[in-house]
């Protein structure tokens, strides 16, 4: 499961939303986002993370506005957070808090 989108800019940049399986077992999946200059440079910037298997098929699930903001705002430009659920208001989080040891295998998702 890697359901995912993108959002162009009007200052020419990109938005890429990725859902991307759990980490661990029994963990819901994460919604990642990654501000950066075009698609591809997104994708690498999650990659050079040590994320190897992640690609964008097509654009079905794009960020929405409120994602896009919450990009914007970070200085980094990579957040994640469990996947989106009507219950639980769930903040934003710094890559690093994702990729900490033990929480992710090197690999890939």
């Amino acid at each position: 499961m890697s359901a995912g989108g993108f959002c162009k800019l009007p200052g020419g940049s990109v938005v890429v939303a990725l859902t991307l399986p759990a980490p661990g077992s029994g963990e819901r999946p994460v919604r990642v986002l990654v501000h950066a200059v075009n698609r591809a440079r997104a994708l690498t910037r999650l990659r050079n993370l040590g994320l190897r298997a992640v690609y964008l098929r097509g654009n079905a699930h794009p960020p929405t506005p409120d994602e896009i903001t919450a990009v914007l705002h970070h200085p980094d430009g990579l957040l994640w957070r469990e996947a989106p659920d009507a219950s639980t208001g769930e903040l934003w989080h710094p890559i690093r808090a994702l990729l900490r040891p033990g929480r992710i295998s090197p690999s890939g998702v």
